[in-house]
């Protein structure tokens, strides 16, 4: 579907006026907080602007992969991956999880992000470990 120019032109103009009211907010937020607590200077309206400018370069990027398109795109990929592993996970026989959850264990990256925490209940050296904990 197209955008017509006046659809194009009315999004425009609703990012400038973000930007000028975000832009007021810092310069307020600025001139009440910064030079009371910490003796800075007070902002102009333009300087504001140059502050939020610079921190969206800092800290928000220019979009790309992390825009709102790719944020859904990367929604519906992983979405997608879930669901595969949970029909995967519901055809495997006992001896398979317990087959997978060893490999899983294995998996160097695997006790980086999620620990052995979700796996300890039918773990046998679990109860040692318990043990040397305690002494």
């Amino acid at each position: 579907m197209k955008r017509t120019f006046k659809s194009r032109f009315a999004g425009t103009i609703i990012i400038l006026v973000m930007i000028a009211v975000f832009s007021a907010i810092v310069m307020l937020l600025w001139n009440v907080l910064m030079p009371n607590l910490f003796n800075f200077p007070l902002l102009n309206y333009w300087q504001a602007v140059g502050i939020l400018l610079l921190a969206k370069i800092l800290f928000g990027g220019a979009g790309g992969a992390l825009s709102h398109r790719g944020i859904q795109r990367a929604e519906t990929h992983f979405k997608g991956h879930v669901n595969n592993l949970r029909e995967k996970w519901m055809n495997m026989s006992e001896e398979e999880r317990k087959e997978f959850i060893a490999k899983e264990r294995d998996f160097k990256g695997f006790h980086h992000r999620h620990g052995r925490r979700f796996f300890d209940d039918d773990d046998e050296d679990n109860e040692e470990k318990k043990d040397n904990d305690n002494e």
